[in-house]
């Protein structure tokens, strides 16, 4: 009997400790608020304070590329001078190249990874590699190719900390047809569109971080130096070429009319016509019949170039006012079927907006062009489904030159941390979506920002809420397509969101944000410069929201326990019992409302949770308490809101 008991009294205090224990809150202080591991360490390269260190180094690379397109083939056939300069304090005795091209063959390892693309070709036909050391002498060179990538065995190691190299190559690829990733050739009524991306073999980039970093290219974006890019693409006279940067050769390739409009526009805030829709079938609109044209451009200090060619498209521009009295030019290209009227004009307003909140945009000429790749960012580029308009066409014209800033001018790794490409991007349109005619499209409520088109802060708290979810900081390409929107974009974007609104405040945040990017500007900040470059310029600790946010994806949950008057008597105030039952803190705001209707706010910092689970927040007042309410304006990700809201017997 007294075994007996003695087992009774044993499975009841065991019951009663497990549901104690289901009943505990997750939440443990040691745990979220233990000290923050960087990713990367600090070193002479990269210092403590998130910016570049004492001996910051980065290789560059300049390209000179002829390309010629066969639109009855789809042929590009292309020859480039690859210049590159190794700032590195060692010395390469190999160059590693991207040839995303091979993506498209139906042994790429991309092939296995994603459904697309729907027609596979032979990639890359390598015809030569050779380099030139200086010495006027070109040297054949031992290659070999990896899926998507090229390294070449150099006959001579390129010397450190300035020597350089020149490459020379000789390619061609069958463009890929509807819809073949990135680029394309897609039809319209007045002829085909080709959309151009990707298409010359391009250095890897070497750093301090990896090394030659060579992710292969199975869908994530990019990685890249930069360097100056002169390039001249001939194609049929009867079609026109949008590209990257300034167009060096007007007079050869646009008819004198064309010239003159475009003159008016670099002076217009008005969108005026290029070549009207009424002149896309007019031979006339074209400076020759027969034969080819050899369109010229050149594009200083940026990480790629892209084209669009037609025969198809109606032309418009207008300009684009900057910071300190400077210009740019918007451009918009497009086909008569297009609803793109405002196109133009949704792309001045974005450059300008981003230009004046956070960097003046680089570069001389900003293009929209129309096609089926739905929404891809190339540098001063973008390719925008032609089938977009109103609210959706300004959503996707500002969120694809909102790339400009991250990853054009911030040159970040898309191909491995997509959060700091697309996060940030999604992050800065929201604001530009709430600026643009005084609010006409806005608020920004889209399958990128709240993928289910309610309150952000309930939508990402579903997200993070998911077991099967990646965090921020998992590799791009680990990330499931059916989390890449809800993660890299929505929850990458909250995060900053949290950051600004909550956490810092607009001001401290906008400051470190801004000097975040004049200081990356054209460099290739890690995921740790931007954690210990926010917290060293807005002043404070943050590594307990690197964890939880970034580094996991932990919940979060406060409740209100108990309302009570102090001492009995509530002209004494409110005694307020607050807890945290999940792993994720952040500052939340406390709202009592009292009998007379009145309500009095009181903000709890995190720091209220680095020695405690509950805590006894004392508000002064002389009024009963009816209710208590945390997060009253729900811009936080609550798992449970029913616990938020506390009445008063």
């Amino acid at each position: 009997m007294k075994a007996l008991a003695l087992c009774m009294a044993g499975a009841l205090a065991l019951a009663t400790t497990l549901a104690a224990a289901t009943d505990a809150p997750r939440y443990d202080p040691l745990q979220t608020f233990a000290p923050f591991t960087y990713p990367d360490p600090v070193n002479a390269y990269r210092s403590g304070d998130g910016k570049p260190g004492p001996l910051f180094w980065q290789n560059r690379a300049d390209y000179t590329i002829e390309a010629t397109l066969d639109p009855a083939s789809r042929l590009l056939t292309g020859r480039e001078t690859i210049t590159y300069t190794n700032h590195s304090p060692n010395a390469l005795d190999v160059l590693w190249l991207q040839l995303d091209q091979n993506r498209y063959k139906p042994d790429a390892r991309g092939a296995f990874t994603s459904e697309f693309p729907t027609e596979f070709t032979q990639g890359y036909r390598i015809a030569s590699v050779e380099v030139d050391d200086g010495s006027g002498q070109l040297k054949p060179v031992k290659w070999g190719v990896s899926d998507t990538r090229m390294q070449l065995r150099l006959p001579e190691a390129v010397k450190p900390k300035g020597g350089t190299v020149r490459v020379h190559i000789a390619w061609s690829f069958t463009v890929p047809g509807e819809f073949g990733g990135r680029m394309d050739v897609n039809a319209s009524r007045n002829g085909d569109i080709f959309e151009i991306a990707q298409w010359y073999p391009r250095l890897c980039v070497y750093d301090d971080l990896r090394g030659w970093d060579t992710a292969p290219y199975l869908n994530s974006e990019f990685y890249l130096e930069y360097g100056d890019f002169d390039y001249k693409v001939t194609v049929p006279s009867d079609m026109i070429v949008a590209g990257s940067g300034e167009l060096l050769n007007p007079q050869d390739v646009l008819t004198p009319t064309q010239i003159k409009r475009l003159d008016e526009a670099r002076h217009s805030d008005r969108t005026v016509m290029i070549r009207t829709p009424a002149e896309v079938t007019q031979p006339s609109s074209r400076p020759k019949q027969g034969g080819t044209l050899t369109w010229h451009f050149r594009m200083r200090n940026t990480r790629d170039v892209a084209f669009g060619a037609s025969r198809a498209y109606v032309w418009d521009a207008a300009r684009i006012n900057l910071p300190h009295g400077k210009t740019a030019l918007a451009m918009s290209v497009y086909p008569v079927e297009s609803e793109w009227s405002r196109a133009t004009e949704f792309l001045k307003a974005s450059v300008e907006y981003f230009s004046k909140e956070w960097f003046p945009y680089p570069w001389p000429v900003a293009i929209n062009e129309a096609g089926t790749a739905g929404g891809m960012e190339y540098p001063g580029i973008t390719f925008d489904h032609k089938r977009a308009k109103g609210k959706s066409l300004h959503m996707l014209i500002a969120h694809e030159i909102g790339h400009t800033w991250f990853p054009m001018i911030v040159g970040s790794n898309e191909r491995r941390d997509a959060w700091m490409d697309e996060g940030f991007n999604t992050f800065v349109d929201i604001y530009e979506d709430e600026a643009f005619n005084h609010g006409e499209f806005a608020p920004k409520r889209d399958g990128e920002y709240a993928p289910g088109g309610g309150n952000p802060a309930d939508e990402i708290a579903k997200v993070i809420a998911d077991p099967q979810a990646p965090a921020l900081l998992n590799g791009a390409d680990m990330t499931p397509e059916n989390y890449r929107h809800p993660i890299s974009y929505f929850k990458g974007a909250f995060g900053l969101v949290l950051l600004r609104e909550q956490i810092l405040g607009p001001e401290r945040f906008d400051d470190a944000f801004r000097k975040y990017i004049a200081t990356w500007a054209f460099r290739h900040p890690s995921p740790s410069d931007f954690f210990r470059f926010m917290e060293s310029e807005a002043g404070e600790d943050l590594g307990w929201f690197w964890r939880g946010w970034y580094q996991h994806n932990w919940t979060f949950d406060m409740a209100v326990r108990k309302v009570e008057p102090v001492d009995g008597d509530w002209s004494h105030g409110a005694a307020v019992t607050v807890a945290n039952l999940d792993r994720l803190v952040l500052p939340n705001t406390l709202r009592l409302t009292y009998d007379d209707g009145s309500a009095k706010d009181v903000r709890v910092p995190v720091e209220t949770w680095q020695q405690h689970r509950e805590y006894v927040v004392r508000v002064a007042g002389s009024r009963k308490v009816v209710s208590a309410t945390l997060d009253p304006a729900h811009v936080l990700p609550e798992a449970d809101r029913a616990n938020d809201l506390l009445k008063v017997k």
